[in-house]
């Protein structure tokens, strides 16, 4: 059981990237799926989710307008759509899938890091 994250990397602000999360050893398409992050010295936070038919998604308030969470599960993997990137989206970001029949059984990924700098 994986879930692998890549498409992370350093931008300018107001700039674009797409984290994506494919998930192996498991059907994804049973499992919510969620984008958290983790900055240095703050604790890791919720920033997107989508549930596994795709038909609910969450945002925090402060990457709503910017942020866009999909899912393929054909290809057993979620995105993040990354617009206008600020210098505080700046962190490590993790997928995090929940089981929609046992909400105790549940997977994240190793983490991409994300840097926005001038």
């Amino acid at each position: 059981v994986q879930l692998v994250e890549s498409g992370g990397g350093t931008v300018q602000p107001g700039g674009s990237l797409r984290l994506s999360c494919a998930a192996s050893g498991f059907t994804g398409s049973n499992y919510a799926m969620s984008w958290y992050r983790q900055a240095p010295g703050k604790e890791r936070e919720l920033v997107a989710a989508i549930t596994s038919a795709g038909g609910r998604l969450y945002y925090a308030d402060s990457v709503k307008g910017r942020f866009t969470i999909s899912r393929d599960n054909a290809k057993n993997t979620v995105y993040l759509q990354m617009n206008s990137l600020k210098p505080e989206d700046t962190a490590v970001y993790f997928c995090h899938a929940v089981s929609d029949y046992n909400d105790m059984l549940d997977y994240w990924g190793q983490g991409t890091q994300v840097t926005v700098s001038s």
